[in-house]
């Protein structure tokens, strides 16, 4: 029995994606939206966490979204959760975006390093010649040692959470960063 003036309201469960994804890959809009609704939040929290920038979080969520709507036809059910191979997405979109800022922003570097004259401050060449030896040092690690310190030194998440965005065990994780700045280590101090 409840107490007078309140009333019992049966708790609404979250839609079913898996279903909902099924019917997104025969082409139905109306599921597309609901699909949306229910994971629109998630994918952006997760890119917002990745690349850091609201606006550029929400470019990947919509590239995510629209990869879904495009490639909903070949999620199997038996490899997993529609959910997770939507996040899943979403974690390559992201990581995506930022390889291609940092790779933007490596271009733009060496623009800016050819240009610097003789007129320029020395502590401006010794500057621009310590960010080249700190990228070419960085160019030496491997794919996941590379990953782990740019989102753990230069994105500041803790070992845990670069565990969990690049979908690795913990203790792999701290070994390919331990491994990684040991690497860096010794070839900055060769420069």
């Amino acid at each position: 029995m409840s107490e007078p003036g309140l009333r019992l309201v049966p708790a609404q469960g979250p839609s079913d994606v898996d279903a909902l994804l099924g019917r997104v890959a025969l082409g139905d809009s109306g599921a597309f939206e609901a699909l949306y609704d229910e994971l629109s939040s998630a994918v952006f929290g997760l890119a917002r966490r990745v690349v850091r920038d609201p606006a550029r979080a929400e470019d990947v969520t919509q590239e995510v979204f629209l990869e879904v709507w495009r490639q909903a036809a070949r999620f199997d059910r038996g490899l997993g959760k529609a959910k997770t191979w939507v996040m899943t997405i979403a974690h390559r979109r992201a990581v995506d975006a930022v390889r291609r800022s940092e790779s933007a922003r490596r271009q733009e570097t060496r623009v800016v390093h050819q240009e610097v004259t003789a007129e320029e401050p020395v502590e401006g060449l010794i500057q621009a010649e310590e960010h080249g030896a700190v990228r070419e040092c960085m160019e030496t690690l491997t794919e996941l040692q590379l990953e782990s310190v740019r989102l753990a030194y230069f994105n500041g998440y803790t070992y845990n959470e670069v565990a969990t965005l690049l979908e690795k065990p913990l203790p792999t994780i701290k070994t390919r960063m331990r491994d990684g700045l040991i690497r860096l280590r010794d070839c900055l101090g060769g420069k």
